[in-house]
């Protein structure tokens, strides 16, 4: 006879943990809210600094590496500046992600709320910090227009799954981290390698046709990083390039495999993490 699985851990209990979640957007719409007005407390501009210091560093990095692979800046500059709006928004969901049930101890001890509440909240704030950037976006397209097509209509159900990857990596990340603390100096140091092995500040296509057929071969390794899929899938339409369904097809499989793994997680570990913090 099979044995009753304990209550609060079934997948049903999992599920029904992101749906009360889901169902209290109210919350932590305005804790997420919150979050950014408190970070920029007593400043003079504000938020407009998550602009302005995306911009300045953006602008800086195009300028440098334009010059040293002697690409034109009208081309690197707007394919980093994309890049780095994209990038901050995966950084974001998977650093602060990695902490996000540690950082919320107190809540989680004495509100009386799913765990997917605090994972909600922070990437509705990173959703925030997302759409300040893209008034720098905005400004580029003044300057350095691009041939953009109404394929750029892509860019949103890209950003939806960017959206859905880093909520299922914060929540499993989340858990193991509030359970082996070691994880977390370990995430962030793996995201900050994965920055110079993703193509943010160089351009994958100029190195795979590469006239050095080692440079090119080399290049093609980047295939393997799970982040170029995710990158390509909203900085190509944004830029007017075309779109390739490989990349969609990777951030497809990644996303279910992900949610897997995350509900497997949940049904095992969730009901500990208020132990664990």
């Amino acid at each position: 006879m099979a044995l009753a699985q304990p209550a609060g851990r079934t997948y049903a209990a999992a599920v029904a943990d992101l749906r009360r979640g889901w169902e209290q957007r109210t919350l932590w719409g305005h804790l997420g809210w919150q979050d950014i007005r408190q970070r920029y407390r007593r400043s003079v501009l504000g938020p407009v600094w998550i602009t302005i210091s995306m911009a300045v560093t953006a602008v800086a990095l195009g300028i440098l590496y334009s010059g040293l692979f002697d690409v034109p800046l009208e081309r690197l500059l707007p394919h980093v500046l994309v890049g780095f709006i994209v990038w901050a928004f995966i950084s974001g969901c998977i650093t602060e992600g990695s902490e996000v049930f540690i950082a919320n101890e107190g809540l989680i001890k004495h509100l009386p709320a799913p765990l997917s509440v605090h994972v909600y909240r922070l990437v509705w704030r990173q959703a925030l910090f997302f759409a300040h950037n893209l008034i720098v976006y905005l400004v580029m397209l003044l300057v350095f227009p691009q041939p953009l097509k109404w394929t750029v209509v892509y860019a949103v159900p890209a950003f939806f799954l960017l959206a859905l990857n880093g909520a299922w990596v914060a929540l499993a990340v989340g858990i193991i981290t509030a359970r082996f603390r070691d994880i977390l100096p370990i995430t962030q140091s793996v995201v900050q390698l994965a920055f110079f092995l993703t193509p943010i500040v160089w351009i994958y296509d100029e190195l795979i046709n590469s006239p050095n057929p080692a440079i090119a071969e080399r290049a093609r390794l980047a295939e393997f990083n799970p982040f170029l899929h995710f990158l390509e899938i909203i900085r190509r339409p944004l830029l007017g390039q075309d779109q390739q369904l490989r990349y969609w097809v990777v951030v497809l499989a990644i996303t279910v495999v992900g949610w897997l793994f995350t509900m497997l997680v949940m049904r095992r570990y969730r009901s500990r993490v208020s132990y664990w913090v």
